[in-house]
């Protein structure tokens, strides 16, 4: 008889393109949301001056390391819990679930430890500007300290994208995304009577901002009824239930991280030219959100429809999710392109910068701009790695973009080219693993479904 009718099964029934734009268009509208924030609160933080902005910057790289972690659960919660809906053991996919939510909070426990006792030495490491190093400082230590919230909301949100639910997760970024808009303009200069809280404003608005996020999601899954449930009380985590998120998720840790040793990297080799480049790197990566982050909601749409195929072994839903998902990527990278080539000086003007910053940003961007088309392949190659519980293959992607191209290739050309050369290590690395890892994709889909080769 037919099993009773979930939300999840739509995975495995509904037509692939209006199923991936229903799992999809709801993450890209709160991603696009979230980008604005991004922007927004580096507008702000550009009002209170140039060290502001360069020091926000050089934080970048932690920040970046908090959402290394929680991705990394996330990913690999999100890939398991597919699977097993699509093998229809809702226990196992639940117990899944649960184990997440532990795994984030455990990490929020190790990032508020980290906040209380290595921001200041992070800080002394790339400035001796005691300015720069006294912002920077106060703003990671209350990022890190009360990390908790996003860790928590990123697993919920991963958990129930896997069962299908996009709306819950789309709303749940959006309460966070709009309370760092509205809050911090009021925290950061001190409107409606509050005190001027300057660069500790900004991040007192985005951890709040994330709390909200977070309360939201546990208080869904409270309410409502979905495919999995979370157990809190009397729960145990079960070591294999552990290995097998990180056997995705570890490896997704590591090449956002990886990708935080990369930006730390190259803040160290630019602030010996100046800090306005580092101020202009800072800029870049908070810009080019407007356009990674669309195709990073792409993937939470597509990731589960793969995985939940997968697990089913039906390869043409597979491969159909997959190549579509892939062309919109590519569609999404060359608008993305276009919009930093032929506006790249009105895209600066929103950052207060002087006509130093304006002038060299504008090369700045349309060199590392070069680098999006390729990468919309190898976001989705590394996705669909990750959705069939290959993500070691995702991990050499990275170890080879950013250990083995862009770190060395960025000291490389700043000996050879000086400033204006360092910029290329992003396209080049880009354009190598691309080369090298479309043909395995289809290799790696050939041999994920042999009964049908």
């Amino acid at each position: 008889m037919k099993e009773t009718t979930s939300s999840s099964e739509k995975l495995g029934t509904m037509p692939i393109g209006k199923l991936l734009a229903t799992m999809s268009i709801p993450v890209i509208f709160s991603m696009l949301v979230q980008s604005l924030y991004n922007v927004v609160d580096s507008i702000f933080v550009s009002q209170i001056g140039e060290d502001a902005l360069t020091a926000v910057s050089l934080a970048f790289p932690l920040q970046m390391l908090i959402i290394a972690f929680a991705l990394g659960v996330g990913v690999g919660v999100n890939s398991l819990i597919a699977r097993k809906l699509g093998e229809g053991n809702k226990d196992a996919a639940s117990q899944t679930a649960s184990t997440g939510i532990f795994l984030a909070i455990i990490n929020a426990i190790l990032f508020l430890l980290m906040g209380l006792f290595f921001t200041k030495f992070f800080m002394q490491m790339f400035s001796n500007d005691a300015t720069i190093v006294d912002m920077g400082t106060s703003y990671l230590s209350i990022v890190l300290i009360f990390s908790f919230g996003v860790f928590v909301e990123i697993a919920c949100s991963r958990i129930l994208q896997a069962t299908g639910n996009m709306i819950i997760p789309m709303i749940s970024q959006l309460i966070g995304a709009i309370t760092n808009i509205i809050l911090d303009p009021i925290l950061i200069f001190g409107l409606l009577g509050l005190p001027a809280m300057g660069i500790k404003g900004a991040a007192v608005a985005t951890v709040i901002g994330q709390i909200f996020s977070m309360i939201f999601s546990l208080t869904m899954f409270k309410i409502k009824t979905h495919d999995v449930h979370i157990q809190i009380r009397g729960f145990r985590p079960q070591i294999s239930t552990v290995i097998d998120i990180y056997k995705v998720g570890l490896p997704t840790i590591v090449m956002n991280a990886i990708g935080s040793v990369t930006t730390t990297f190259l803040n160290a080799i630019l602030i010996t030219f100046s800090s306005t480049a580092v101020a202009i790197f800072g800029i870049y990566f908070k810009l080019q959100s407007f356009v990674f982050m669309p195709v990073f909601g792409l993937t939470q749409g597509a990731m589960p429809i793969m995985g939940y195929n997968f697990g089913a072994n039906n390869q043409k839903r597979f491969k159909h999710a997959f190549l579509l998902a892939t062309l919109t990527s590519f569609v999404i990278m060359t608008l993305g392109t276009l919009l930093f080539w032929f506006f790249p000086a009105e895209l600066l003007s929103l950052f207060n910068g002087t006509p130093e910053l304006i002038s060299m940003g504008i090369y700045v961007l349309r060199v590392l701009s070069l680098c999006f088309i390729p990468a919309s392949f190898g976001i989705m190659i590394s996705t669909m790695f990750q959705a069939i519980g290959h993500g070691f293959k995702s991990l050499v992607m990275s170890l080879l973009r950013q250990l083995i191209i862009i770190i060395p290739s960025a000291w490389l050309f700043a000996q050879l080219f000086g400033l204006d050369g360092i910029w290329f290590c992003y396209p080049l690395a880009e354009a190598i693993c691309c080369i090298i890892f479309i043909p395995l994709a289809f290799i790696v889909i050939k041999k994920a479904f042999p009964e049908e080769a």
